[in-house]
């Protein structure tokens, strides 16, 4: 039987206990992990996505059991969140208030040393890769915006004479110009691309060991983001990083409030409406295992982040260290 550290409840909304007992009794009944052998099934967006719907039924029932707290933070959860797209997503606003919107987060990024920690998280993949390989290391940057944390990665690892090349994608030609230009000017090994992350066939043009995806994982649904990771295995990659803030009540009010202090009310809108659709811990789990099966991902929960790495390389991670308050056996 799977267990949680913990039987209290959680009030950072990461709803461990009620959710890794809702992905077990999943598991029992057969349901997770969907069928899935060394392919990416034709439906494996739609299984994942209704995988998900199940897994919050399976949630509410287990925190109905628990009562009390559990069934408070299970209503705050399903009060606070939302499928509402961010203002910056949508396809009528004008490419102007887009950098505008880009480069704000740029600020706020730099400002708090948020590129600096997202390097500490994924350097020690690259450097363990490189010593391996014993060849500079191909990073692939999914959904990069204007590139920051792009260029970000490439100034920081030229410093720690680690070997790594990147490349930033998106979806907005001007991101792409702009960050092309960037690099030039900075002298950077980076290399900017049209790609669609919702449409991973375009990937397969692009060699890559490290597929990277950050602060962005919550403008896609449970199954983009596994047909995502399977697309990466598939491909050819050593590893799949995803990045995003933690599904948490205090950075849902904080998140707002820092970003107002740009003075633009569209960031600050998107501030609250991105820490509504951020994922849990045990959510996060249930995709990464969907997409490539049991015993390859690890997800940690360092506030105000939430870091998930699914490995394709035969590097496995034990189930009791996926994260802190991971499940462990009984």
């Amino acid at each position: 039987m799977l267990h949680t550290k913990s039987d209290t409840p959680d009030i950072m909304l990461q709803q461990r206990t009620a959710g890794y007992k809702a992905l077990d009794r999943l598991r029992k009944n057969g349901e997770f992990p969907p069928s899935r052998v060394g392919a990416i099934e034709p439906d494996l967006e739609r299984k994942t996505n209704i995988l998900m719907k199940r897994f919050f039924a399976e949630r509410l029932s287990v925190s109905e059991q628990l009562g009390g707290g559990f069934c408070i933070e299970e209503l705050i959860d399903r009060t606070l969140r939302t499928d509402e797209p961010e203002i910056m997503d949508s396809p009528t606003l004008a490419e102007r208030e887009k950098f505008e919107l880009v480069n704000a987060l740029d600020r706020q990024n730099n400002v708090m040393g948020i590129y600096r920690l997202y390097a500490s998280m994924i350097f020690p993949l690259a450097r363990e890769l490189a010593e391996k390989k014993n060849r500079t290391i191909k990073l692939v940057e999914l959904a990069a915006g204007a590139g920051g944390l792009s260029l970000a990665l490439a100034s920081e690892a030229a410093k720690e004479g680690l070997p790594l090349s990147v490349t930033g994608t998106d979806i907005v030609p001007a991101y792409i110009e702009h960050g092309n230009n960037e690099a030039r000017r900075r002298q950077l090994p980076v290399t900017f691309r049209l790609l669609d992350a919702s449409d991973m066939d375009e990937a397969v043009q692009i060699d890559y060991d490290i597929m990277l995806l950050s602060q962005s994982l919550h403008h896609f649904t449970p199954g983009q983001l596994a047909v995502m990771i399977a697309s990466a295995g598939k491909q050819g990659a050593s590893a799949f990083i995803g990045i995003d803030g933690c599904r948490d009540l205090l950075l849902g009010i904080g998140m707002p409030l820092i970003a107002a202090l740009q003075g633009i009310p569209a960031f600050a809108m998107d501030g609250l409406t991105s820490a509504r659709k951020f994922y849990s811990e045990a959510e996060l789990s249930l995709i990464a295992e969907a997409a490539a099966g049991p015993g390859c991902h690890r997800i940690e929960h360092l506030w105000p982040v939430s870091f998930m790495c699914v490995r394709f390389d035969g590097e496995t991670v034990s189930h009791k260290n996926i994260a802190n308050n991971q499940p462990e056996e009984s």
